[in-house]
């Protein structure tokens, strides 16, 4: 009987043979591949999600903390706290509407508004200026449905709120920053005596800082208890959310498709309000409008708020493009396997085993150097692309990492500079004051505080125009810079009151600090511009008494230098 006869002949099986491995090399390949692509996307798509958080946090909080800083000052103004205690005294009104006015052309939004506790009433004027002599709108009823929000801010006690909430009386609707006007006179600052703030327009606001108009992103922010405060569909905002019943509100949960889902997101945000590092991003696969979203999360303590940035991953890096990447890595395959089956043994088995150890390696977090097999013909060839492919990697993901830490390094910086000026902010000094108090009670290093304030800023503003005025703020920024020593610091507190931090060996040194910087602002004097003179009040601090009580000294010492007629020098000790 003929081999024929026998059964398959031998290049018949054999062609089975090489025919049954390529498939299977074929689907193995298909799925490490892709299990490798899952978790490029993944990872990328973290990364992008914690990007996007980031720089949308930068852009809500730095319009924001600029009015809420200016809302804290309106609140400490004296004329307006007179008033308030006094708010039957007709001849303080006049004194506390110059101030209001003051205030309402420094808000971004050209707009103000004073609550007083004591007899409800309501004063507003907003960037028209249509409400010039008639400043007091109306007076507040703890009665009235619309105006109970003012009496549950009083009742809560917080030192600011953002409410978005039309304005029924004023026909408005707005991104209302609400600041607590406190008597400090006693020290406890307990009696509240009534609420200031500014609103901005809630339709510039979403489209200027909300809506990113990016495809594939979208951005919304939410309170500590879920309700939707500013997004891109208006009708989802939760409107007047602080004085709403829980049941009534508009929350994450109207978002995500799976309760399940809901719950983690909320969990997520309980982690995060518990978190030392407030710029933590976390980050949730969902289902949201039939699509899977990752979701990146983070708190923002400066205004109490979640961000909540939905991805929409398939749309930004669909899977699909790697699909020909895939099919020609495949064909390569073939190819490459069709001949090497021909060398068996050490030509074939060794390179494959070596690749798939390397391609496992890619696919994990792992940084060591990937170890390429040694091999001939298409397999080398492969073993190249590979290698090419696997670089193209690395340097994608570095360039990535490298962007992610300038662009975290940048977010800091403007969080804590002053824009106009480049000196440092009022947040960046407090962490500067805060530093300088611990290690001063850890080394008994004694340190100082000069309390700066340009004489009549609001006149220069008046007869000048801001654009002086903001040419004035920075001349004498360059001088504080140019006066005090590399170690120290120089920041721009608010308006035009700046804070001077010094580094002190001796409490003389202060004094030769102040002099030279007296001698350079009087010298100063540029075409076309008033002169300036500055009332400083300063003190000095071991480190052994609260940061607040030696900013509360120096203020002192500069109240005094004012009331002694300005273009002086206070010292507390």
């Amino acid at each position: 009987m003929s081999d024929s006869d026998s059964g398959m002949s031998l290049k018949l099986r054999f062609s089975i043979i090489t025919f049954s491995l390529l498939i299977a090399a074929s689907v193995l390949t298909y799925l490490l591949v892709a299990e490798i692509v899952s978790s490029i996307v993944n990872s990328w798509g973290r990364r992008v999600v914690e990007i996007q958080v980031l720089n949308d946090s930068a852009r809500i909080l730095q319009p924001l903390e600029r009015e809420i800083n200016i809302a804290f000052d309106m609140a400490g103004n004296k004329a307006i706290q007179n008033l308030a205690l006094n708010p039957e005294n007709p001849e303080l009104v006049d004194t506390a509407l110059e101030e209001m006015e003051d205030y309402r052309e420094v808000f971004q939004s050209r707009n103000y508004f004073v609550g007083l506790r004591g007899n409800g009433a309501y004063f507003h004027n907003n960037e028209k200026n249509e409400y010039a002599g008639r400043e007091l709108r109306y007076f507040l009823d703890p009665q009235s449905d619309e105006d109970v929000w003012f009496y549950r801010l009083m009742e809560e006690g917080l030192d600011f709120h953002l409410n978005v909430n039309p304005d029924v009386e004023l026909g408005i609707t707005s991104l209302w920053i609400d600041v607590l006007m406190r008597d400090h006179r006693s020290g406890s600052g307990e009696n509240v005596l009534g609420v200031v703030g500014t609103g901005i327009p809630l339709d510039a606001f979403l489209s200027e800082v909300v809506n990113v108009h990016q495809a594939g992103v979208s951005t919304l922010f939410v309170d500590r208890y879920g309700a939707i405060q500013l997004y891109r569909d208006p009708e989802m905002i939760d409107y007047a959310s602080f004085v709403k019943p829980e049941h009534e509100k508009h929350t994450i949960d109207l978002l995500f498709t799976n309760p399940e889902e809901s719950a983690k997101a909320y969990s997520i945000m309980e982690d995060l309000l518990d978190a030392d590092d407030f710029h933590t991003v976390k980050t949730l696969n969902a289902g949201i409008d039939g699509k899977q979203i990752l979701a990146g999360i983070a708190y923002l303590p400066t205004i109490g708020w979640y961000e909540i940035s939905l991805l929409d991953i398939q749309e930004i890096m669909p899977v699909s493009r790697f699909v020909p990447a895939l099919i020609i890595f495949i064909l390569v395959l073939f190819s490459v396997l069709g001949i090497l089956t021909l060398f068996l043994g050490n030509e074939f088995f060794k390179p494959i085993a070596a690749l798939e150890q390397a391609t496992r390696r890619l696919g994990s977090d792992s940084h060591e150097p990937l170890i390429l097999p040694r091999a001939k013909g298409e397999i080398n060839g492969l073993v190249r692309s590979f290698g090419e492919m696997a670089d193209a990697i690395k340097n994608n993901t570095a360039e990535l990492e490298r962007q992610v830490e300038e662009r975290t390094s940048e977010l800091k910086s403007l969080m804590l500079a002053d824009p106009l000026t480049g000196l440092l902010n009022r947040r960046g000094m407090s962490e500067r004051l805060y530093d300088q108090k611990e290690r001063s009670s850890r080394t008994d290093a004694r340190y100082g505080l000069v309390w700066i304030d340009i004489d009549f800023f609001k006149e220069i503003n008046d007869t000048y125009g801001h654009a002086m005025g903001d040419t004035v703020l920075k001349a004498v920024s360059s001088i504080f810079v140019e006066s005090i020593r590399p170690y120290d610091y120089a920041a721009r507190w608010g308006g035009d009151e700046f804070l001077l931090l010094l580094s002190l060996k001796s409490n003389a040194e202060i004094f030769q600090i102040i002099e030279r910087l007296l001698a350079s602002i009087r010298s100063w004097k540029l075409e076309g511009t008033p002169s300036v003179t500055v009332s400083i009040g300063a003190t000095t601090s071991d480190g052994r008494e609260p940061v607040d009580d030696v900013l509360q000294r120096a203020d002192d010492a500069l109240y005094r230098a004012k009331e002694k007629g300005r273009d002086r020098v206070e010292i507390s000790d």
